[in-house]
């Protein structure tokens, strides 16, 4: 009889070895801990530190762009041969960074897949800062960037309307329909967040602050239920966008007839590599942080693992982009497809070229074995950087 009786469910080797957070923790515990950081916990030096370095570099950006509306874009090096420069380079590493967010926060949520909830919050945050840099590009390309309204179809007596076949066009409305689906998740998600800060907060205006932002959450059912509804929706409403941004912003090269750039794998070569460089941002800001403030409790090896399998499957994905890139331009038979392949292997970036297929082909490979990237920080960090390094090189 004993050994008929229904025994307690228990997951499988892997994820008894690997939680998805420590055994013994509560919500109550849980809470308490996440709470502490913003309420309690005091602002150390490091952060100081670390804040006076970004300004810092917040100051050189200004003074750059400042530089740019006084002089031109030229300084892009951008001239009659050369269209875009470094401004659309920028422009497309930074809206693949964004990507993870989306992907961690929609398809994550849609099928259920629990770990996302220990890293979410900042993969949206990191998601809203790299589409702000992203946008920011177009908007200066344009030489004149008080006039940006006029790429936006508003009703005006002149008759001019933008020009809807420009790849430009179609920039504005993907980011800005990403921009305001990924605030508004990002931000919905954060109400009951809000509303144990309000309730936990010993000083009055802090509690009116968060009381504001939690929108008079109770935490009732009726809550809870419209919560999850509204979250549901906006993933259903942000999921195709992790497809469809990064296509309509592979779209500036396709359209092109630039050899090289005319390939019709652009899109899903481009929205793999925009995840690959999106988890490895990830993956970059989740190695100190769970150090700084002590989660390592909460963000555990699991998430590690998750997460290199992403990096591993993107990467072979853009493994066979740059493999194709090659055999297209040599069985085109198209002369200037095959010397453009050529001189990006033996030409003056040469060297570059090769540190591209060593960061994004070669690296990767390493993520296979599965205890290698948990014992070792240094190696995740290192491959992230390498990722997001030769992802910009590569464009």
């Amino acid at each position: 009889m004993q050994d008929d009786a229904p025994k307690p469910y228990t997951e499988g080797p892997m994820h008894s070895t690997s939680p998805v957070i420590d055994p013994g923790l509560t919500f109550a515990s849980v809470t308490d801990k996440i709470s502490s950081i913003v309420l309690k916990r005091k602002t150390s030096l490091a952060w100081f530190f670390g804040f006076a370095i970004s300004f810092a570099l917040f100051q050189l950006m200004m003074l750059a762009m400042t530089n740019l509306l006084f002089v031109g874009i030229g300084l892009w090096g951008v001239n009659v041969p050369v269209a875009w420069g470094i401004d659309i380079l920028n422009f497309v590493w930074w809206i693949g960074i964004g990507h993870a967010g989306t992907l961690i926060s929609a398809i994550l949520l849609l099928l259920r897949q629990r770990w996302r909830t220990s890293i979410n919050r900042f993969a949206e945050a990191m998601t809203l800062f790299a589409v702000a840099q992203a946008g920011m590009y177009p908007i200066f390309h344009l030489g004149r960037p008080w006039l940006m309204y006029w790429l936006f179809p508003y009703p005006n007596t002149m008759g001019i309307w933008p020009q809807f076949r420009s790849p430009l066009m179609w920039d504005v409305f993907a980011v800005s329909t990403y921009a305001t689906v990924s605030a508004m998740f990002w931000f919905v998600g954060l109400i009951p967040d809000f509303a144990t800060l309000r309730d936990r907060a010993r000083s009055k205006p802090f509690q009116i602050l968060y009381g504001m932002l939690a929108m008079g959450w109770r935490g009732s059912a009726r809550h809870w239920h419209r919560y999850e509804m509204a979250y549901l929706l906006l993933a259903g409403l942000a999921t195709p966008l992790v497809l469809s941004v990064h296509t309509i912003v592979s779209f500036d090269f396709a359209v092109g007839i630039i050899p090289g750039w005319h390939a019709t794998i652009f899109p899903p070569y481009f929205v793999a590599g925009a995840i690959y460089a999106g988890f490895a941002m990830v993956l970059l800001l989740t190695i100190p942080l769970r150090r700084f403030y002590g989660l390592e409790g909460f963000i555990t090896m699991r998430h590690m693992h998750n997460m290199a399998k992403v990096m591993l499957a993107t990467g072979l994905i853009v493994g066979y982009g740059y493999i194709m890139e090659a055999f297209f331009g040599w069985y085109s038979g198209n002369k200037y497809e095959r010397f453009m392949i050529w001189n990006r292997m033996h030409g003056p970036y040469s060297l570059y070229y090769w540190a591209l297929i060593l960061c994004n082909i070669i690296t990767p490979q390493f993520l296979w074995f599965k205890n290698f990237v948990p014992t070792c920080s240094r190696f995740g960090s290192f491959h992230s950087l390498s990722a997001l390094a030769c992802g910009w090189n590569g464009l």
